[in-house]
Parts: C-alpha cells; structure tokens; sequence
C-alpha cells in the first residue's frame, strides 16, 4: 500500500472533462444537468474507470456521488439482474440521496437500483431485490440483515463503495462492515473509499478492504492523514452546555478528557453530564483525597468515559486510547491548546481535539492554528434534528442487530409483545412509554458506565466454510 502521506497515487491519470467522458457517461452528465464535472468527479473517475482502488478525500456537497456512480453505467452489465455495485452509507438520509440521485442517472440505461436502510419493513426491498436490482445502495446494518437472510446476494460484485467511510466508523458500523465482509466474493472486484478525513482509523479500515488502495485529495496538494483531527464550533457562551450535549452524541467518544479553566466549571459541568445519564466524573484541585484517587483509579483502568478537569488537575495523567479532547472553554495561552490536544491519537491511535469557542475566541484559535501549522476545520453546531436523526439511526442498528442474535426460541417468546407494540405505537399517549423504553436502552447500550479493559485474549475465529450455507443463487435473467 502506498504511504498515508503520499500526495498522488502511483501512475497517475489526467483529470477527465464532459467531453472526454463515454457516451453513456455524457448523457447521464446531461440528465443531471451538470455544465462541467465537480474536481473530484474530474479528478476520481478515470480511477474508476480503470476499476483502481482508491481513497478520495471528498466532503460533503463536493460532488463525490457522481464521481462514484458515473463509472457504473459504463462497468455494470443491465443484462445481468444480480447486484453488481453496493454502496454501504452510514445514514439512511444519505441512503435515500445516493439512491435519488442513481435512479436519475440511470434512467434509460437498463440498470435498477434500491435502497436499503433499517427503520422501515422489510416486504418492499425484498420484493425490489427479488425482481432484480444492479446497484444496491444500503446502510451496513440493514445490508448484513439481507445477507443472512439471503434475500441480497454479492457472487457478481464487480464494484464496493464504501461512502463517508468516517462518519460510518463514528455510527458504530465496523463490526457490521467486518460482517459484511464475509458475504463477499473471494475473487478480485473494485473497492474505493471516500472520506472527509484520513484519520488511522479509516486508513486501517481501508486495508482490510482495499488491495493496496491509493490516494486521491481535494484539499490542495496534500492528503490530510493524521492522527489528531482538529475541529472547533462557534458557540454562544449561553448555549454551550446544550451544545455540548448535542455534539457528545454526534461524536459518539470512546472516552474523552473535557477541560474546563475553573474548578467551579468543572464541578458545573460534571453535574450536568451526569444528568443527562453519561458516565463522567471530575477532578479538581477542591477534591478531597479520597474522591481523587477513585477518580484516579477509573481512569488508570480505563473505565471513565468523561472525565471533566482542569489542566492543574490533569497534569501528568496518562489515560489508555484516548479518542476526544474536548475544550470546553478556550485555553488561557497558545502552549495549552497544544498541551490538551496531545492527549489524543497517541501510539498510533486516532483522536479528534474539539474546541467550543465564542466568536472573540474564535480568532485567537485560527492564530494557533497558524502559528502550529494545524489544519483547523469549523463544524456547524448540531441541532436538535442532528441528534434526534443520529440517535434514531444508531439505536435502529443497534436492536436490529441484536435482533440477529436471538434465537428460534428468544424470537417466539417476544411474540408475546407485538400486539401491544403495535398498540401502544398507534397511540399518541401511549407512544410515550415506547420512547422511555427506547431511550433506557440507548443509555443504557451506549452510555453505561466503561468495563475495566479485559487480558488480551484471541479472537473468535469464524468457521472456514462459513460461506457454504449461503442460499442458492437466483438464476440470471437476460
């Protein structure tokens, strides 16, 4: 595999215009009603074409779903009914996007697709795979339940997309991706992945997938890859507490150091996440010695998810595969933010340093960001939509995965329940006792308190012939 830190990949190819695009490519161009191609439609689909497995850094809105889709009209085969493109999503929002925008430029090709995405029945995607699709685009969730089931079949894969492949690490998605990866053809096919960030975890992630994968950036000249991401939110001070809610459950931490310039913020701050039912404790210089060294012992055990301090307090603590740093306020001098935002993405690991700044304070962070030579990326502060849409997502995947887990006799007990689901569903009132559950279930799976790490042990191996109680293959239609 080439270096993370290489800027082009080996053997480049020139970026391509409208012109120089295959006809089937041109008239799906022209029904988009795109005057000139995106730079990173420019710049990807050559590699695509050439059936290449790349990395593209792309962000949202650039234009990278064209840049993926366009190469399929002209490498899928519309006579051949069986899925030849799957494009695992981490949303199905963006699921439905990708879909909107393949069935548009497909139209008049002979290529069908669907989308597949949890929160909704099974009846219809079924029905749509059993007529036969060529593109299936999915979230990696509902993707696994159809593979078990046997309703989706991946033998004619000729291209894998994996598609803001860091916000699908962040949802939780990689032991279903790693699932997934089980039902896939043992020979050669085409996968690319398109990410916002480079990060190590997605860079990992791209090996397990991707034969020797290459690079392809949008961001000037050099592949953002790096151990630390550095991003930061303007906030009004009066909203910062909510907002920092809202971004927790954005984010999602493994574990983070929150830190706060008083020991009164602390103490504040401490108060509040508890409230909201995450496991966080403080440490401050008031803590009797008592309260420190339990405090002391969960971190050196890494069983503390947030720990709120000061940077006195902090000095010379050392927790295990930080992810987060999160800068409630602003640091008091430029050697602090340096200071904090090393405690993550150490020995090889990724980490995000997050700052929540003012609109004054905003300014003296982009001076260090310049004075460090950081990339400094400005996110928008989440709504209440955001975290209700990536709650909603993530607590769907989580029960439908455990839904798989259940046995013949686990399912046929919980039927006891479903006329009462089905009741209290239909009922405004009553639908307030589905939420409570929901919600103590999603505290519960994803903000319960740490379990102390466990000895390293090997893991489960997989049986060899795993692969052969996979269902029959439909015959192909022509």
């Amino acid at each position: 595999m080439s270096s993370p830190t290489d800027q082009h990949p080996k053997n480049p190819l020139p970026d391509v215009t409208i012109e120089q695009l295959p006809p089937r490519l041109r008239s799906a161009v022209g029904r988009a009603g795109w005057p000139s191609l995106m730079p990173v439609q420019a710049r990807a689909i050559p590699y695509l074409l050439a059936g290449r497995g790349m990395l593209v850094q792309a962000r949202t809105g650039s234009g990278k779903t064209g840049a993926f889709l366009l190469p399929m009209l002209e490498r899928l085969d519309p006579t051949l009914w069986e899925c030849q493109a799957l494009v695992l999503v981490p949303t199905r929002e963006l699921a439905k996007q990708v879909w909107e925008q393949a069935e548009m430029m497909c139209k008049d090709s002979g290529l069908r697709t669907v989308a597949l995405y949890g929160g909704v029945g099974y009846g219809p995607q079924i029905d749509a795979l059993r007529d036969g699709v060529q593109i299936v685009v999915g979230t990696p969730g509902r993707i696994l339940d159809h593979l078990i089931r046997g309703t989706l079949d991946l033998e004619d894969l000729q291209a894998l997309i994996f598609d803001e492949a860091d916000r699908m690490l962040s949802m939780g998605f990689y032991p279903d991706m790693k699932e997934i990866q089980n039902f896939l053809p043992r020979r050669s096919f085409n996968a690319c992945m398109f990410s916002a960030t480079f990060p190590l975890s997605v860079i990992q992630t791209a090996r397990e997938f991707i034969r020797e994968p290459e690079f392809i950036t949008l961001s000037g000249d050099q592949v953002h890859v790096t151990n630390t991401e550095h991003v930061f939110y303007t906030i009004p001070p009066m909203d910062k507490d909510r907002a920092l809610i809202r971004i927790i459950e954005l984010e999602n931490p493994g574990s983070a150091i929150i830190f706060c310039n008083t020991k009164v913020k602390v103490h504040y701050l401490n108060v509040v996440l508890q409230r909201f039912g995450y496991d966080a404790d403080e440490l401050s210089a008031d803590l009797a010695q008592r309260d420190r060294e339990r405090v002391l012992d969960k971190v050196r055990r890494g069983s503390l998810r947030f720990l709120i301090a000061t940077d006195v307090a902090a000095r010379g603590l050392d927790i295990p595969e930080l992810s987060h740093v999160i800068q409630f306020e602003a640091p008091e001098d430029p050697e602090a933010y340096i200071h904090r935002a090393g405690r993550t993405g150490r020995a090889g690991a990724a980490g995000v340093a997050i700052s929540m700044v003012s609109e004054l304070e905003k300014l003296e962070l982009i001076r260090i960001a310049r004075r460090f030579n950081i990339d400094m990326q400005e996110r928008p502060i989440p709504t209440d939509s955001d975290v209700e849409q990536t709650v909603s997502e993530r607590v769907t995947a989580l029960l439908e995965a455990r839904l798989r887990s259940r046995d013949k006799l686990q399912i046929e007990r919980s039927q006891r329940f479903t006329k009462l689901g089905r009741s209290l569903a239909e009922s405004e009132d009553e639908s307030a006792i589905i939420a409570m559950l929901l919600d103590d279930y999603y505290q519960q799976t994803l903000h319960a308190a740490l379990p102390a790490p466990p000895r390293p042990a090997d893991p489960p191996q997989r049986p060899p012939d795993s692969k052969s109680v996979r269902p029959h293959k439909r015959h192909h239609r022509r």
